[in-house]
């Protein structure tokens, strides 16, 4: 209880992680709420096509040049950003934390193989890479997530592998070592737990360049053509940029609130989590 205290107190001095929270909420709402609001599928031809915003009652932020309704297709897209960003993030998460976890921790050859196999995936381009799986496996949401986990683990698994290097050598970890404390006991409930302040702060920013990534995807022809995304909205108005921008625009703009608001709570969170930096900003 007193650390929600503690956590409403550090929100409401932080304006910028508030208007992100309240940004995000948004689009959570919007992706909790679509199946409610717009009972169709985000597919359904609602009205002439290429009507701009305001003009068209049934429509109000127009429709595409199949007639589909832009708004629903904002609603029904924002399910598809946050399933992919929390989905493919968690994955990684797992398999990151599991192999820095176990590189930081043990040291010698195990460090060596694990980070040298963490080296290889980041020497290729993360979106080439995601691109190469989904080609390969075939366009669909779960490829999608399973494309960008392996593109987002090593991220992780670096970050975590520094922090058991440095909470391994503490007085606390060698008294448990000492008491004879199994390995994986003092993994996952002395030194992780202890670690996970940087790891949460990081897979906030993970889950904005998971969503632009899957964005990416989709705009390019790589997306699940099943579902209706952002970044399917945006490929499908490209035809029609001159007369018709707002097709882009309109799913642009929420992408880049979504990733905006998805920054500024990483970096309240980093703030509330770092009480030494916390402390050098109240100065």
């Amino acid at each position: 209880m007193d650390r929600v205290k503690t956590f409403l107190s550090a929100l409401g001095r932080d304006w910028m992680m508030l208007v992100g929270l309240l940004l995000l909420l948004t689009v959570v709402f919007m992706a909790a709420t679509a199946g409610l609001f717009f009972p169709d599928p985000p597919d359904t031809m609602m009205g002439p096509p290429l009507q701009w915003p305001g003009t068209y009652t049934g429509a109000p932020l127009g429709t595409d040049g199949l007639g589909r309704n832009i708004l629903a297709g904002l609603f029904y897209g924002a399910r598809i950003s946050l399933l992919v960003g929390f989905a493919s993030v968690i994955v990684a998460l797992v398999f990151g934390i599991l192999v820095g976890a176990f590189a930081g921790y043990y040291g010698g050859w195990i460090d060596n193989l694990l980070m040298r196999t963490t080296e290889l995936f980041q020497t290729i381009p993360q979106f080439m890479l995601a691109i190469v799986v989904v080609a390969v496996l075939g366009p669909s949401i779960e490829v999608i997530i399973l494309s960008l986990a392996i593109v987002s683990w090593p991220a992780i698994a670096r970050l975590v592998r520094g922090e058991f290097m440095v909470l391994r050598e503490k007085a606390y970890v060698q008294g448990c070592i000492v008491v004879g404390m199994s390995d994986m006991r003092i993994i996952f409930t002395q030194i992780l737990p202890n670690a996970m302040s940087g790891v949460t702060v990081m897979a906030t920013i993970m889950i904005a360049t998971a969503i632009l990534m899957e964005s990416a995807l989709s705009f390019l022809g790589f997306g699940d053509p099943n579902v209706m995304s952002w970044g399917t909205m945006i490929g499908m108005g490209k035809n029609n940029l001159r007369d018709a921008w707002y097709i882009m625009t309109i799913p642009g703009i929420a992408l880049l609130l979504t990733a905006l608001a998805l920054n500024l709570v990483g970096d309240g969170l980093n703030d509330y989590l770092n009480p030494r930096l916390r402390s050098q900003r109240g100065q």
